[in-house]
């Protein structure tokens, strides 16, 4: 394969598209001389002539009409290529979320609601995931930020976290357990129960785990799902005691109550990450502002 500079081939598709050095030229912000030089250089390295050149008008020979019905398709898809990339420029360009289900549905949608609206043109794509799983993608740079809930271990050392929103989880129950309405329960009685929640590819999961073994207690659930939604529908038919993040249940939530527990569950946070040694986009950068000044 020979070794040919691209602004070679730049040159040719002008002075073979005009049949004009002068043209070229005045295309190219390069003198005359410059054009007749790089073209002398192409046709040295390709050993063809490419142009028949008089006094009165410039031809491509039948080699130089080979060349060009490849170099033109070429130049075409490069400069297609670029427009694309200036109009996502001037519409935002593309943003690439990691969230997982429910942190799409009870946080997320009226930010990204906003940012449609003020970037109609730009192209959203989220993935869903676990927060666990989240923090691979954002590592592996298949998306550009990731919504979680935090702490999380999982997360690299490279990446830029700002925390958005605190939370609780709570234990939620449905009217078959209604004699526990209005009762403080403990951890340890509340093993007695079955316990519903998310499975062990979630930070959730970790979490829950984590604050049993700090008192000493073995937790083994009855039912582990990858859905909080799930699990809210589960309890309301009295399968068990879910375990759910509190911004998943509203006040008026009909068929399920919160229960209380005598030792207090630590809180958590949702945080948005992204990579602090890769570029963003616009559209990152702009949808990125949304959380800058939100409070811990």
């Amino acid at each position: 394969m020979i070794d040919i500079n691209y602004e070679l081939y730049k040159v040719f598709y002008h002075v073979a598209s005009t049949l004009n050095f002068s043209e070229a030229s005045k295309r190219l912000f390069i003198s005359q001389s410059a054009v007749s030089q790089s073209i002398k250089t192409l046709e040295r390295k390709l050993d063809q002539t490419l142009f028949i050149r008089s006094t009165k008008k410039v031809q491509l020979t039948p080699e130089g009409e080979i060349l060009m019905r490849h170099i033109e398709p070429a130049m075409n898809l490069i400069q297609k290529g670029e427009t694309q990339l200036l109009d996502a420029a001037s519409t935002g360009g593309q943003i690439r979320i990691g969230a997982s289900d429910t942190i799409c549905r009870y946080f997320l949608i009226p930010y990204l609601e906003r940012f449609h609206k003020s970037f109609p043109g730009a192209h959203i794509k989220v993935i869903n995931q676990t927060s666990m799983k989240c923090a691979e993608l954002l590592q592996n740079g298949l998306v550009d930020l990731i919504v979680v809930n935090y702490p999380n271990h999982h997360l690299g050392t490279a990446t830029s976290v700002i925390r958005i929103k605190k939370f609780r989880d709570v234990f939620i129950a449905g009217n078959t357990f209604s004699d526990l309405q209005g009762e403080t329960l403990s951890f340890a009685r509340l093993l007695r129960y079955p316990i519903l929640m998310l499975d062990k590819n979630s930070t959730t999961n970790e979490f829950l785990h984590q604050v049993f073994q700090q008192h000493q207690l073995d937790l083994v659930p009855e039912i582990e799902l990858t859905s909080n939604d799930l699990l809210i529908d589960l309890a309301r038919i009295g399968l068990g005691i879910a375990f759910v993040p509190d911004y998943c249940i509203s006040d008026s939530e009909k068929g399920i109550f919160k229960l209380q527990t005598k030792e207090e569950l630590p809180e958590r946070e949702l945080a948005i990450a992204y990579n602090e040694h890769l570029p963003l986009s616009r559209a990152s950068l702009e949808f990125l502002s949304y959380f800058q000044n939100s409070s811990r």
